[in-house]
């Protein structure tokens, strides 16, 4: 069963994602709000898979997989982004995100991004 970190600062996106994954066997290791909290969250549960949004305040997603990604080359991190930020994607993509999911989210869709990372 894999742990996962989803970082969102929405929190119904964070309990829609929970309740996702938590329906088809996957554990929340936890949950953070914005990049700065996702860099200490994940040091400090070492998930196997990481749910990101780009937008987010404090740290942009994109600046804490690249945080993450420095002290964990293998980090397995999902970006998540809203219709329209391609370029963000692009770049989310080229800092080492294996994969990434657009808003608004179909549950199989973020099932089968879990599923192709923890393999």
């Amino acid at each position: 069963m894999a742990n996962i970190l989803i970082c969102d600062d929405a929190a119904f996106m964070r309990m829609m994602i929970k309740d996702i994954l938590t329906k088809n066997g996957y554990n929340v290791a936890g949950e953070a709000e914005n990049g700065l909290k996702a860099v200490e969250k994940y040091n400090e549960c070492k998930p196997d898979v990481v749910l990101m949004d780009i937008t987010m305040p404090e740290m942009d997603g994109i600046e804490a997989l690249k945080q993450i990604r420095e002290g964990d080359p293998d980090a397995c991190v999902i970006m998540c982004s809203a219709m329209g930020q391609q370029a963000m994607v692009i770049e989310a993509i080229q800092s080492g995100a294996k994969d990434f999911i657009v808003k608004p989210f179909q549950a199989d869709r973020v099932l089968e991004a879990v599923k192709k990372v923890v393999g």
